[in-house]
């Protein structure tokens, strides 16, 4: 006892882990929104659902869970077979650039026939089953999502060594924190949203956004 009130450090030796755990947990965050905080595919369609107030809770919620299981793998350690399957990846690319084409072409349908706030084009509300389905295919069919995440965020975690997951956790925490914002804070854009030219410019922006990420892909196929 005399020798702990001497050193009263010596009670907190577990002070020094938790700092580097915490530390490594906002390193994995910051990292993490580095990784999502872009304009793409994915990021326009959760803006759009944010907008329209249609299924943001789902959409939010397929994204999350779909980052958080990348991550976990790339954590892992599948970022190793990703590299050695090639093959794979180029077919993800050409299935990824022909739905993200067909995407783009139907938002730019919607450009010259806008629709209401709470209407696709062809005037009915979009069913959670067709909005999730959107969500996922615009996550699992871009290769890009499995070098970033899966790769690149599991080498860096790998790093780490056995801090690891909590770098994963951040990751993940960033991709919540990311994709709540964004889908819950769209909805302060509405009023601009009121007038249809506005659904018309987005409608367009999403159309530019999908075609020019296709070619991106199919190049790299």
């Amino acid at each position: 006892m005399l020798k702990l009130l001497k050193n009263p450090e010596l009670e907190f030796t577990s002070a020094p882990t938790y700092r580097r755990d915490v530390l490594t947990l906002l390193s994995g965050l910051l990292f993490g929104l580095s990784l999502i905080v872009a304009i793409g595919a994915q990021n326009t369609f959760v803006i759009k659902q944010g907008v329209r107030g249609e299924h943001v809770g789902a959409v939010v919620a397929v994204c999350t869970a779909s980052d958080v299981v990348l991550i976990g793998a790339g954590v892992a350690g599948a970022g190793a077979l990703v590299e050695a399957a090639p093959a794979v990846l180029t077919v993800l690319r050409v299935a990824g650039a022909l739905f993200l084409l067909a995407y783009g072409a139907f938002a730019l349908r919607r450009a010259w026939r806008p629709g209401a706030l709470q209407a696709d084009a062809s005037g009915a509300a979009a069913g959670v089953g067709q909005v999730v389905a959107t969500a996922a295919a615009l996550t699992w069919l871009n290769p890009h999502v499995y070098l970033d995440t899966v790769v690149l965020l599991g080498s860096v975690a790998a790093a780490h060594g056995g801090a690891r997951w909590w770098f994963g956790a951040g990751a993940g925490l960033g991709s919540l924190l990311w994709f709540s914002a964004l889908g819950y804070g769209a909805r302060f854009l509405r009023p601009v949203f009121a007038r249809p030219a506005a659904w018309r410019v987005l409608d367009l922006l999403v159309a530019l956004v999908m075609v020019v990420l296709a070619v991106q892909l199919l190049r790299g196929a």
